[in-house]
């Protein structure tokens, strides 16, 4: 009998520190990945954690992790060459085809970016084709922004705003304010045949949602993550249980009209 919670170890290759609790672990990967996934990623002894794939390519795939429990404290000991424990993909991801000759917004809070960054480089980069694409990208802080050189690669040729929520106190050349406060200013396309894709926390998403809405973007047009409701992937545990949807298996992709039934 196969056991589904069976992981096996993979190579570090390389670690990248986003921030001061925020690493991205690159990890030697051979395998068919569609961006917004999740793996389940362990270390024996210690225990278990969902984690979104923040970017792949061939051989290998990234991971950002946050330093937040004995798990992740126990991760950030390890270096390049040690072995992570994983189980997965998991998740349905984003349907890229979808974006194809679209004008596209993808809307990041915080870690939220992570699971949609790999769409935003496949967008950006001109492999999925689109009549256009912006991003608006919210942080607390300066001191909490991620992936800086891909956010000023992206910015070369898109539309990409940076804000934090607060005026910070050391010098910061991005917007100030709540992402919700900047989607006014998402203007100058056909809104109701723009695409969105909201990914962060939940109150970050219900009330981002709720301002797309009233600019006049159409709910099907709206996709979301609840990256943060993945569990144990493959719906066992039931933790990851809404009402009657579990997201580890039908999602955590969701387009909005599905999703407004499980947005608190």
């Amino acid at each position: 009998m196969k056991n589904e919670y069976l992981a096996f170890p993979f190579e570090i290759l390389s670690i990248v520190k986003e921030t001061e609790i925020d690493w991205t672990y690159t990890v030697k990967y051979d395998g068919p990945l569609v961006g917004g996934q999740f793996m389940q990623l362990s270390i024996p002894g210690v225990g278990e954690a969902p984690i979104s794939i923040s970017d792949f390519r061939d051989g290998s795939l990234d991971m950002t992790i946050r330093k937040v429990g004995r798990l992740t404290d126990a991760i950030f000991n390890l270096e390049a060459g040690d072995s992570l424990f994983m189980r997965g993909p998991y998740g349905n991801g984003f349907e890229l085809s979808k974006y194809v000759d679209k004008h596209v917004v993808i809307i990041a809070g915080g870690t939220g970016l992570a699971p949609v960054k790999n769409v935003i480089e496949k967008l950006t980069s001109g492999e999925i084709k689109t009549n256009s694409t912006r991003a608006l990208i919210g942080f607390k802080s300066p001191d909490d922004v991620l992936f800086e050189d891909a956010l000023k690669r992206w910015s070369q040729d898109h539309e990409v705003t940076v804000t934090v929520d607060k005026q910070p106190d050391k010098p910061w050349n991005g917007k100030v304010g709540l992402v919700t406060e900047h989607i006014p200013t998402l203007e100058g396309y056909d809104i109701e045949k723009t695409e969105a894709i909201v990914v962060g926390p939940p109150m970050m998403m219900k009330f981002t949602t709720l301002a797309l809405l009233k600019a006049g973007y159409l709910p099907q047009n709206i996709t979301v993550s609840f990256e943060r409701n993945m569990s144990c992937g493959i719906g066992k545990c039931g933790h990851c249980k809404i009402d009657e949807t579990y997201v580890c298996l039908e999602g955590p992709v969701f387009n909005y009209t599905t999703a407004v039934k499980l947005l608190d």
